[in-house]
């Protein structure tokens, strides 16, 4: 059972999620709960690195060692509360499991999770409260995983364990297929494939960080998003990720996602010679900077391409400041940024086997004046880049043109 930060906002929050365990309990389960920091506390911890180091936010080991401390104050308190109600519990700090990761600070990869605690607890009959998105290096330094990291270790200690499922408590109860604050007839899906869940949360959508859809994907741990607002006990509404051949008809289209967070960089007349592409894209990699939509046109003069590819409007910064310095190895003529963009994309397992989904996309954009500025595409996903004042009407138009909020 993992509490994301919301849900452990307060300690009466921390007490329904108490009534939860003790409810999973009684139903039979040896349970582990994997927790979140109170909502905004990881930000406010890091902001104190921030102050520390003058504006220096390095990912060290001190780093995680404070960015860690807001899961292991959520852990004790659960464990706490749980002993106050009659409840054995014991809480964990990554490192105590152990959790063990590489040294990538603030965003490291898990190697190896030794379950022993967790057995040990279950044999005396124990709640075992962890502390999410930390673990340790092999030489004992804490680490964190990132933001989400949460979910992916409660995912990770589900896989170690071989759990039944693992139970992703969040404020909302499930997966819709569109924000609904955008749609208000937005559908929450009962099933969901862990194909469809990892493009959307790699798109954008905020119910699933993307590396513990992955991990789940991979180990074929069963996973359930519902919410912690609700009663323990009662039978909650919930969206079940499973695998793709377990969903008895499959939508053509399943979510619309939109993406604010976005930005678009253009490199002007950069010198249409084999290998110059190579050396911009690993300049931006060795800088940490992300890209995804790419598209090359020709420049007005024959010799020359026009370059741009859509990147985090937080990677903005440190792209073009890693741009400048290439810039005369690179050779382009000048640089654009703009993050008056955002990315819609359209999500669905039944893409495979369907022809014209494209041509509705597109044809629904245009028909209410939408300019594409980029395209990207997998099997089962499309993505457009669009001016942002048009997303939420980009997104309703999707999702009235594509039947989501229709039951079937």
């Amino acid at each position: 059972m993992k509490f994301g930060g919301t849900s452990v906002a307060t300690v009466e929050r921390i007490e329904r999620v108490a009534r939860h365990v003790i409810a999973a309990r009684k139903d039979g389960y040896k349970v582990v709960v994997n927790l979140s920091a109170m909502a905004g506390e990881t930000d406010r911890l890091v902001g104190l690195t921030e102050m520390a180091g003058r504006g220096d936010v390095s990912r060290t080991a001190d780093y995680d060692a404070v960015v860690s401390t807001g899961e292991q104050v959520t852990a004790g308190l659960l464990a706490i509360i749980l002993r106050r109600q009659g409840i054995p519990a014991r809480s964990f700090a990554g490192w105590q499991v152990p959790l063990v990761t590489d040294d990538t600070h603030g965003s490291a990869e898990i190697i190896d999770i030794d379950a022993t605690a967790f057995e040990t607890s279950f044999e005396r009959g124990e709640v075992a409260v962890v502390a999410g998105f930390q673990g340790v290096t092999a030489d004992g330094r804490v680490t964190t995983l990132g933001r989400g990291g949460s979910d992916t270790t409660a995912v990770a200690f589900a896989a170690a364990i071989n759990a039944a499922r693992c139970d992703i408590y969040t404020d909302v109860d499930g997966v819709y297929t569109t924000d609904p604050r955008i749609v208000p007839d937005a559908r929450r899906l009962d099933r969901i494939s862990f194909e469809e869940m990892l493009e959307m949360a790699s798109q954008g959508a905020k119910v699933l960080q993307t590396r513990s859809v992955g991990l789940a994907m991979n180990h074929g741990v069963q996973v359930r998003v519902l919410s912690s607002l609700c009663e323990p006990g009662e039978k909650a509404a919930c969206t079940i990720i499973v695998d793709e051949d377990d969903i008895m008809e499959r939508r053509v289209v399943s979510a619309v996602v939109p993406s604010r967070a976005e930005a678009k960089i253009s490199l002007l007349g950069v010198p249409n010679i084999p290998g110059r592409s190579a050396i911009i894209f690993a300049a931006l990699a060795d800088g940490k900077v992300n890209i995804d939509m790419i598209v090359q046109s020709q420049a007005r003069t024959g010799e020359a391409a026009n370059l741009s590819f859509t990147l985090k409007e937080g990677d903005v910064a440190r792209a073009l400041a890693v741009l400048a310095e290439y810039k005369d190895e690179i050779g382009f003529s000048d640089i654009v940024a703009d993050q008056n963009v955002s990315k819609v994309s359209i999500i669905g397992v039944g893409m495979n086997d369907h022809s014209g989904v494209a041509a509705k996309m597109f044809k629904t954009l245009g028909d209410r004046s939408i300019n594409i500025q980029n395209i990207s595409t997998s099997e089962i996903k499309i993505s457009v880049l669009i001016p942002s004042e048009y997303t939420e009407l980009a997104v309703r138009a999707l999702h009235d043109a594509f039947s989501l909020g229709e039951v079937r």
